[in-house]
């Protein structure tokens, strides 16, 4: 079950200076990483050609997503967001306190292209 089962509290990571990002766990079809960041920091604006990437919130109050061609979407947790293949996105922890979110992308391997 080791490879089945993850403890997300205790794989999480922050860093003062960088969003840090934590491979969960990767098979043949999907990936699935977790985003810890501290409050102003944030996630690249990026799309994935070839992927559709789902990000789940867990923990944090006042995120803005970037959602591309200008838009921004307040998110927190207990929110879901679906940025389909070749959609920009990325987003800013724009609260007080830590937002950590798991993506999970596929198929793979994916492309990210910075934006």
């Amino acid at each position: 079950m080791e490879d089945r089962v993850f403890s997300l509290k205790e794989l999480s990571q922050f860093d003062a200076n960088d969003p840090q990002k934590v491979m969960v766990y990767q098979t043949d079809k999907t990936l699935g990483a977790m985003w810890c960041l501290e409050p102003g920091q944030e996630v690249f604006l990026h799309q994935h050609p070839n992927a559709d990437d789902i990000w789940i919130c867990l923990e944090g109050e006042s995120g803005l997503y970037y959602a591309g061609e200008g838009q921004e979407v307040e998110i927190k947790k207990g929110m879901a967001i679906l940025a389909k293949m070749g959609q920009t996105h990325g987003m800013r922890n724009t609260g007080k306190d830590r937002f950590v979110f798991i993506g999970i992308v596929g198929p793979v391997p994916i492309e990210t292209v910075k934006l």
